[in-house]
């Protein structure tokens, strides 16, 4: 039986960790270092960690900090904010990175993402969507946190870049980012039934429920979540924590 993987997605800017509404309201939840070694003592399977200031701001992805968080975590992490060469992905690589993934840059072209995989397997590259509900109902794939609308459909978007070589697909909703209301499963189902590769949902997750409904209604590879294990209770009081998921999921 395989394991059904749940992982944390924590979102770095300027060196510290928030948690953002909608893509919007970032607010500080900690030090990266602290919470990295909290979920070392709790075993966590692997991380995503993702700098939202990196390309907002024009910059690479601040290594320094990275090297760091590197050294301390003893799990895999897949990175991404501010990758936009070739070389980028060298250097997270040599840090002990397992994946990388490209969001912005996939949306000026390919290359990137094709030119990583034929070096170090397309198992190595994420591509990461975000997408944002139309008023009539329709999806539309956002960029540059959230602000830049391509106007692109999802699943023809994520059709493409498993064509280009990325090996994975990390699916975020902007509208259910922070809300803990649930997942958008329509979106999911529709993205996983036209693509091959492993589809990693987010945005949403609020209970263990909510974890378990992704898997029973669609055939992701894993689910991700942000605010279920940085907040705790209604009071959404600042508690870096990862409670005995596995125990609960179906």
């Amino acid at each position: 039986m395989i394991r059904k993987r749940v992982i944390p997605c924590l979102l770095l800017k300027d060196r510290g960790l928030v948690k953002t509404l909608k893509f919007k309201d970032p607010k500080y939840v900690g030090d990266p270092i602290n919470a990295i070694r909290i979920f070392n003592e709790k075993e966590v399977d692997e991380l995503i960690l993702l700098d939202i200031s990196a390309t907002a701001a024009r910059r690479e992805p601040d290594f320094e900090l990275l090297s760091e968080i590197a050294s301390e975590c003893f799990m895999p992490i897949c990175y991404g904010g501010g990758i936009t060469k070739f070389e980028h992905a060298q250097r997270l690589f040599a840090l002990g990175m397992e994946k990388v993934s490209i969001n912005s840059a996939s949306a000026e072209s390919f290359d990137l993402i094709t030119a990583i995989a034929k070096v170090y397997g397309s198992q190595s590259v994420v591509a990461s969507i975000d997408c944002k509900k139309g008023l009539f109902g329709g999806y539309s794939v956002c960029t540059h946190n959230g602000s830049n609308n391509t106007k692109r459909d999802p699943v023809e978007f994520a059709k493409a870049l498993e064509q280009a070589g990325a090996g994975e697909i990390f699916l975020n909703s902007i509208d259910r980012d922070g809300t803990q209301k649930g997942y958008d499963l329509s979106l999911i189902k529709n993205v996983v039934n036209n693509i091959h590769v492993p589809v990693v949902a987010c945005g949403g997750a609020g209970s263990v429920e909510d974890l378990n409904s992704v898997f029973e209604h669609c055939q992701v590879s894993a689910v991700s979540a942000g605010s279920l294990f940085v907040f705790h209770g209604k009071h959404r009081a600042v508690l870096i924590s990862y409670p005995d998921i596995n125990k609960g999921i179906k």
